[in-house]
């Protein structure tokens, strides 16, 4: 699911990392994803089809894993484009998503036309 998660702008990380010592089990956390204060997401790590480690061990088969790297991965329920009515953001949303033990950015949702060709860098 990289290329959903890979767009210029997307994937808004930090403001911290944290390591496996500060974390504990990885696969027990709380994650949610709330638009304009609204939550739309709602779900645990426990729930993934596939685990961290299988993850890893599957990707580092293709292509060499370094300390640091992020693995982008698909969302719990609750996006945009499921159910009967479709809610897609809007320029001037804003989205937190939180990990639990990690941090809850939140980001305003712009509108990429707007920004121009070089994504108004």
């Amino acid at each position: 699911m990289m290329i959903g998660k890979g767009f210029d702008t997307h994937s808004p990380t930090g403001p911290w990392i944290v390591t496996p010592d500060e974390l504990g089990d990885p696969q027990d956390l709380a994650i949610r994803t709330r638009v304009n204060d609204e939550l739309r997401q709602d779900g645990r790590t426990s729930e993934m089809i596939f685990s961290c480690v299988e993850m890893i061990e599957h990707l580092s088969t293709a292509f060499t894993l370094e300390p640091g790297e992020l693995i982008t991965t698909v969302t719990p329920a609750g996006v945009a484009a499921g159910g009967n009515r479709p809610r897609w953001l809007r320029a001037g949303d804003t989205v937190s998503v939180e990990i639990e033990g990690i941090s809850t950015p939140t980001n305003p949702a712009v509108d990429e036309l707007a920004l121009g060709p070089d994504g108004g860098a």
